[in-house]
Parts: structure tokens; sequence; C-alpha cells
């Protein structure tokens, strides 16, 4: 059964939650500090991997997505990696859509099949954490909304790593509806002085379509539903009704129909996402979904990274 994020987790204030658990935050400590990375570079093709130290909802796909997008641009053959995940199938479907995908159930398999393919960069959706491969570009991603959380490790809090593991990597990406960043920039300068910051706006690019004076129910199974529903909101949809569901939460005939007629007694209409929308198996009709692309904002600025870093 999959749980919903813990309130606690990115409370800002002390919470007597995350300080009971504080203690279980040493196991992971440890493994993070004994945990000692291959330095030995895959040859055969590039590699990029867009990962996070945050738990979910930190934009990593719809920025693999449009990495790939700007390296096609460039005119190189490219492939999205990710690893299978059986729960994770709405990405991989969003995914195969947008881009050429290798998904098993070893990173490196899939690597080895775009060399194979004669690919010549490979993008990693997710992969920080496995430290036996060793890239050519690492990009963290963090939502703007929700940075670091109360800023502990799990499970106190929804850290993997800690900040100061922002030195090891290329580059920061941060994710969102154009929020002011200048606090966050300060705290991951005081990290690693030197590593790039990129932000990224997320660009509904079918809005049009639900800008009507109506009012809208949204449900969401994604790893930062206050994202996508501050979205919408930004973009003049009247949203009256927000359902939650834990992230890559398989949807069955009874919630659909209860979210219908729960709609209906609202008199509204339904949006949820794609990644949502993949995941409904039956009974689709009178669902409409949004779908979002990253606007990089300053796009020369990667432009250049990549080709040094390349």
């Amino acid at each position: 059964m999959k749980l919903k994020k813990p309130y606690f987790w990115n409370d800002k204030k002390i919470n007597l939650i995350s300080i009971l658990l504080l203690p279980l935050t040493v196991v992971l400590f440890l493994k993070n500090l004994f945990t000692f990375k291959n330095n030995q570079k895959i040859k055969e093709i590039k590699t990029i991997c867009v990962g996070n130290i945050y738990v979910g909802g930190t934009g990593k796909t719809p920025f693999s997505i449009e990495l790939n997008n700007i390296l096609k641009n460039l005119n190189f053959k490219t492939a999205i990696i990710k690893k299978f995940y059986k729960d994770q199938i709405d990405e991989q479907k969003l995914i195969s859509k947008k881009s050429k995908l290798y998904c098993e159930n070893k990173r490196i398999d899939s690597i080895k099949k775009a060399i194979k393919d004669k690919n010549e960069i490979a993008i990693l959706d997710d992969g920080l954490q496995e430290k036996n491969l060793n890239y050519n570009i690492t990009f963290v991603c963090f939502n703007i909304q929700n940075w670091i959380g109360n800023g502990f490790l799990l499970p106190a809090g929804p850290l993997r790593e800690n900040l100061n593991s922002l030195r090891n990597y290329s580059a920061i990406i941060l994710t969102g509806n154009g929020e002011n960043t200048k606090k966050i920039r300060s705290q991951i300068k005081k990290h690693s002085p030197k590593i790039k910051i990129f932000e990224t706006i997320y660009n509904p690019i079918n809005i049009k379509k639900f800008r009507n004076n109506k009012d809208y129910l949204i449900f969401s199974g994604i790893g930062s539903p206050e994202t996508f529903e501050k979205t919408l909101t930004l973009n003049k949809i009247n949203v009256v009704k927000s359902i939650v569901f834990p992230d890559h939460y398989q949807y069955t005939d009874n919630d659909i129909r209860r979210i219908k007629l729960l709609a209906k007694k609202l008199k509204a209409k339904i949006i949820t996402t794609e990644k949502d929308f993949m995941r409904i198996k039956k009974n689709r009709q009178g669902i409409n979904f949004i779908e979002v692309n990253l606007f990089v904002k300053d796009k020369k600025s990667l432009l250049n990274f990549l080709k040094k870093n390349l």
C-alpha cells in the first residue's frame, strides 16, 4: 500500500515526530559516508544524470525530456534511460511518448543497449545514488516550493543526502512557478560555491483549453501536488477542490467513480496531470489532463554549460 508523503517532512518548524525519528537518520548518514564513488567513466557514450536528493516531486522527468529536446536540436543522437520499476509505468509511458526510452532492471544494461544503437548521449532519469556509475554531468533537481523541506535525512525528513553532497555534483535545477530563489541560491552557494544553478518554470501548454470561467476539481498522485495546484491557479484556473493521492498511485474504478460523483455534486469539471491520466485504465470520459513542459529561463547559459562539459 502506497502512503502519502508525511506532512512533517515539509514543516519548516521543529516537529516532535521528526525529532523522535532523528536517531534513525544515522543509518542513512553512515551509508552515504562510506559509499565510495566509482571514478571509471563509460567511454563509449556521454552520460547525463538528472536526479534528486529530495524524495519525489522535483521535476526530474520533465527536465529529462526538455534536456533531450535541447540536445536533439544540437544534432546529438540521444535517448533517455530509466530503471524499470513496476509502479512507475506512468513515467515510462510519458517518456516513451516524447523520446526514445531504454528501461531495464539495471541501468547499465540500458546504457549498453543505447551504445549498441549508436546513441551519442544517454540521459538518465534518476540514478544519483547509484555510485557505481560515473556520469559526465550530474543535475540535482529541487522543487522551489518544497526546497529541502525540514532539512532532515530520511525518515525524519525528505532528504536522501544532506546539502554538503552538492559539492559532488555538476549543477542544480530549480523547478517551479517563478518563485523568488534568492534565499535558496544563497544556501546552495554556502555548501557548493562554484556549482551552476539553472531555473525552470512549469509551462502548461494546453492551458487555454481550460480558461473558460468554470469550476474545476483536480486530483493527482504525484510527488508535488502543491505545485500542480499552484500551476493551475497561477494560470487563472478556478480550483474548487483538490484530491491528493500517494505518488504513483494506481487508480481503481471506485476511485474514479467517487471523483466523478464529487465533481458532479460540486458542478465542477475534472483535471488531472498527464502522468495520472496514464494510470487511469477505464472510465476516462470527462477527465482532462494538463500537458506541461519546462521552460528554461536562461537556455543560452545551459547550452554553454552542456557544450563545455560534454
